[in-house]
C-alpha cells in the first residue's frame, strides 16, 4: 500500500454510529478523522429499522468526510450479536508449486478447503480464523508462507452468522452508498487494540460493554475460543435512572454521563443537580450519592451476569483476567466496581491514538489495525484486495463502478495468522 492510503471503519452500535478514518503512513496508522451520529434503528445491537440505520450511517460518514475533506467510498464494517457462532474445521491441500515452496495461493486454497462444512440453510460463513498450520505433519506453524512441503493442512475456526442479520447489515451500508471492503467480527477487531500477545496466550476475557448489548470473547492459546452476546448494557442504567428520578430518558442519559458514579462510596454528597420531573413543572434536587444508589445495584448486576456467562463459556480460571472496553465502562468507579464483583485482575482498554483515546472507539480503531495487518501480509482478509484504498481525495462518486455487495460477500474470507 502506498503511504497515503486511507482505511475507513464503520462501527454500528446501539447508541452511536462511528466512522473512523485511518491514514497509513509507511506502515503505521494515523487517525485523521472521526465521525459519529446518534444511532437510530438499532435495538440491543440488532437492526430493527433499515431506513433509520441508513440515515445514521450517512450522518456519521458525512461528519468524518467534512473533518478530513475526502470522499469515503469503501468501509470495513464490524459485526457482532448473539447470532454469531464458532465452529472448528480442518482443511488439507497438496502444495501446487513444482519446487514445493508454499505460496499465498496454497494458503488461500487450504483455507477455502476448511470452509467446506455443512451449515443449516439459515446460516452462512462470515470468516475463518486459522488456529495453526501443519506442513507435512509439523504442527504449530502460524505462517507457512515460504516453507517447503508437500502437504499443507490448517486447523481453523469458522465464524458463522444468521443470513438475515448479515444481509440486513450489508443492505444498510449499501443503501448508504458505500461499498463494504470487509466484514470484521467486532471481538477480533477489538483484540488488535485491547489485548497483548501474552494475554491472548494465557487466557483472557475481552468484554465490550455497549449501550444495548455486551459482547464477551474468550481468548486462549492465542486464539478466539468462544464468544457470546448478552442483551444488557448502559441503557439499563439509563432506564433505572429515568424511573428512579422520575424524569425523561434523554434527561436520564445526560445525568448519567455528567454525574454518574458506579459506586456509592466514591460518589460525592456535595455534588448537586436538579432534575425536571415527569408530570410536573417543578424540578427536584438530587446529589451524586442519590444517583449512585440507583446506579450501583445495576452495575453490579451487569458484572455478575458477565461473570456467569464467562464461566459458562469455559473461562472460569483465566490468567489474564478481564479486559473491559466499550462506552459504558467510561463511568467513574466502573473499574473498581468490576474488580469488586469479578474478584480478579481487571483493566480498561483504551486506543492509544490522538482523538480516539476512549474505550468506545476500540472496535473502530481495531478494524483499521486489522485491515493494516492483512495488507502487510499482501493478502485478502475477509475483504476486497487490501491494496485498494478506501477513499481518495477529489474522486467523483459518479466515476466509481459499484460491484454488487452480495456478490462480493460470497468471496470474502477472514485470515488471522
Amino acid at each position: 500500500m502506498s503511504s497515503n492510503d486511507i482505511i475507513v471503519s464503520l462501527d454500528i452500535g446501539t447508541s452511536k454510529v462511528r466512522a473512523i478514518i485511518g491514514e497509513l503512513n509507511n506502515g503505521s496508522i494515523n487517525i485523521v478523522g472521526v465521525g459519529s451520529a446518534d444511532s437510530q434503528g438499532i435495538r440491543k445491537g440488532a437492526i430493527v429499522d433499515i431506513d433509520q440505520t441508513v440515515q445514521s450511517i450517512r450522518s456519521a460518514v458525512d461528519h468524518a468526510e467534512r473533518m478530513v475533506g475526502i470522499e469515503i467510498t469503501n468501509v470495513y464494517v464490524g459485526i457482532s450479536g448473539n447470532h454469531i457462532g464458532l465452529q472448528s474445521s480442518h482443511g488439507v491441500v497438496a502444495v501446487s508449486n513444482e519446487d514445493r515452496e508454499i505460496g499465498y495461493e496454497d494458503i488461500d486454497r487450504v483455507l477455502q478447503a476448511a470452509k467446506v462444512i455443512a451449515l443449516p440453510p439459515e446460516r452462512e460463513i462470515i470468516g475463518i480464523v486459522p488456529k495453526q498450520f501443519l506442513v507435512d505433519g509439523l504442527e504449530g506453524i502460524h505462517d507457512p508462507h515460504g516453507m517447503i512441503g508437500v502437504r499443507l493442512e490448517v486447523e481453523a475456526t469458522i465464524i458463522t452468522g444468521a443470513k438475515t442479520a448479515v444481509h440486513n447489515l450489508l443492505r444498510c451500508v449499501e443503501k448508504a452508498d458505500l461499498e463494504v471492503s470487509g466484514l470484521v467480527l467486532s471481538s477480533l477487531a477489538s483484540c488488535q487494540i485491547a489485548l497483548s500477545r501474552d494475554e491472548k496466550a494465557m487466557g483472557t476475557a475481552l468484554v465490550d460493554v455497549g449501550a444495548g448489548a455486551t459482547t464477551i470473547a474468550i481468548f486462549k492459546n492465542g486464539n478466539l475460543t468462544a464468544t457470546s452476546t448478552l442483551p444488557i448494557g448502559g441503557e439499563y442504567i439509563t432506564n433505572d435512572i429515568s424511573i428512579g428520578l422520575r424524569t425523561q430518558t434523554e434527561m436520564a442519559e445526560m445525568i448519567k454521563m455528567k454525574y454518574g458514579c458506579a459506586l456509592i462510596e466514591e460518589s460525592e454528597a456535595d455534588q448537586k443537580f436538579k432534575v425536571p420531573r415527569l408530570g410536573s413543572n417543578s424540578e427536584k434536587e438530587f446529589s451524586q450519592v442519590d444517583l449512585a444508589n440507583i446506579v450501583e445495584p445495576r452495575v453490579c448486576e451487569i458484572f455478575e451476569l458477565i461473570q456467569a456467562e464467562v464461566h459458562r463459556l469455559g473461562g472460569k480460571e483465566l490468567a489474564g483476567g478481564y479486559v473491559l472496553t466499550g462506552g459504558t465502562v467510561m463511568m467513574p468507579a466502573m473499574l473498581t466496581a468490576a474488580q469488586q464483583v469479578l474478584q480478579t485482575s481487571v483493566r480498561i482498554a483504551v486506543p492509544d491514538y490522538i482523538g480516539v483515546r476512549d474505550p468506545s472507539y476500540t472496535n473502530g480503531v481495531g478494524m483499521i489495525q486489522y485491515a493494516l495487518k492483512s495488507a502487510a501480509k499482501g493478502k485478502s482478509s475477509n475483504s476486497a484486495p487490501a491494496s485498494a484504498p478506501a477513499a481518495k481525495k477529489a474522486k467523483p462518486a459518479a466515476s466509481k463502478q459499484k460491484q454488487g455487495v452480495m456478490e462480493k460477500f460470497k468471496n470474502w474470507f477472514s485470515e488471522f495468522i
